[in-house]
């Protein structure tokens, strides 16, 4: 009889142990909504941008703003008439530049930055100055109006720059030493 309970009990086992297992069913479905409200705060947060861009624009009549194929506004300070060199994927570019809010406080001044050497292109720099220096020649300097899409963005700079802050830089390119690319 023992044998017998041991071979059943064996049996009873091995048995519910065979099963195959069962796909989770997912806890919650994704509907889409978190994108659409992103979305639709983006494109607040951007009107919101676009009308103070507008106004300081507006206030500031003595300056011709320029709007840029990228989605920023700049005047020229200084600009070079002539012919010359702007840099291409690889050039070296010294430049020298601050960072103001849009009322005109200093969030980094040039004294803090110090003039820098970039390798256009090739190195992490933020999308609305990679593609302003792109712009320039040597000995310009070109202030920018950028919306906090082509600044910092959503994270800022994880410093002095907040989240979603538009910024003000005036930049000057010192030079511009050509590489070959092949």
């Amino acid at each position: 009889m023992t044998r017998a309970f041991l071979f059943i009990l064996i049996l009873a086992v091995g048995l519910s142990s065979c099963k195959s297992p069962e796909a989770r069913k997912p806890i919650s479905q994704k509907s889409g909504s978190f994108i659409k409200i992103s979305a639709e705060r983006n494109k607040k947060l951007n009107a919101k941008e676009f009308t103070q861009i507008q106004n300081i624009i507006k206030q500031d009549t003595s300056k011709k703003y320029i709007a840029s194929e990228s989605g920023f506004w700049y005047y020229y300070n200084t600009k070079v008439e002539k012919d010359t060199i702007t840099p291409s994927f690889g050039d070296i570019v010294n430049f020298d530049y601050d960072v103001k809010d849009f009322n005109g406080n200093d969030i980094y001044s040039d004294e803090e930055i110090r003039p820098r050497d970039y390798a256009m292109d090739q190195q992490e720099i933020f999308t609305g100055l990679r593609e302003g220096l792109k712009l320039m020649k040597p000995g310009e300097t070109v202030t920018f109006l950028f919306p906090s899409q082509k600044a910092y963005g959503y994270y800022g700079d994880k410093n002095k720059i907040g989240t979603n802050t538009p910024v003000i830089c005036e930049v000057t390119v010192n030079s511009i030493i050509q590489t070959k690319n092949e």
